[in-house]
């Protein structure tokens, strides 16, 4: 059975990490989990340290998700990477299996999550294409650091799913009917989740573009068979 490797980059999550990382510390399946603490100004490294076995990665100065990833990603040895985010409530360990078993049983090349309070739209095309919980190859990431690096920080998945895109891999959506992951209005009230939602919108189309947006969830859809 291939190793596994979990990363979960985290920034001022010391209300909601504890809850992950419960899930992640005891499951069977993950042989290594690492915290990446972008910079954070709260409580989550300290938490994330007081779990046995999770490594934790302070790269000092808050420095964006894609950068964070490219600190994990340096330190991982798991033949896959598994991608969770730190603010999910309604995690159980069910949820793990099921996102890493179409890959690790070879039916798939890489999963993605499709969760509870995901948009209307991503349920009625069956596809998250932003999702940040992902079981993906860690050699189709692993010779990628310099570009995952140069990536604004919410540019990351709409890069992987270029790079899945790429290589024509089999996916896999498993739905997660209990997971959610708060709204940043909910996080850091309304206003500064409101400028928060546009600086990702506006970061993601900086990245590939709306058109390339677009084409990917059509060329993903294709790829991908739901569970």
């Amino acid at each position: 059975m291939k190793t596994v490797s979990c990363i979960v980059c985290a920034y001022n999550e010391e209300a909601r990490i504890g809850g992950v990382l419960t899930v992640l510390s005891s499951h069977p399946l993950l042989n290594e989990i690492i915290v990446v603490d972008d910079g954070s100004k709260d409580r989550t490294a300290e938490i994330a340290r007081s779990f046995s076995g999770v490594t934790v990665i302070s790269p000092g100065k808050n420095q964006g998700k894609s950068y964070a990833l490219t600190e994990g990603l340096t330190a991982a040895t798991g033949e896959l990477i598994l991608l969770i985010d730190a603010d999910l409530l309604g995690l159980h360990p069910e949820d793990i299996t099921a996102l890493l078993n179409p890959v690790l049983s070879g039916a798939t090349d890489v999963s993605i999550s499709l969760r509870k309070n995901s948009l209307g739209i991503y349920k009625m095309m069956g596809l998250d294409f932003v999702s940040g919980e992902r079981v993906i190859p860690r050699d189709l990431l692993g010779t990628k650091i310099a570009e995952i690096r140069a990536l604004p920080g919410f540019g990351l998945e709409v890069y992987m799913n270029s790079l899945i895109i790429e290589k024509k891999l089999r996916l896999q959506v498993v739905y997660w009917d209990s997971v959610v992951s708060p709204r940043k209005s909910v996080k850091v009230g309304f206003w500064k989740g409101v400028l928060g939602d546009i600086s990702m919108i506006q970061q993601i189309f900086k990245t590939v573009g709306l058109m390339t947006v677009l084409r990917q969830n059509y060329q993903l859809i294709t790829l991908c068979r739901t569970k």
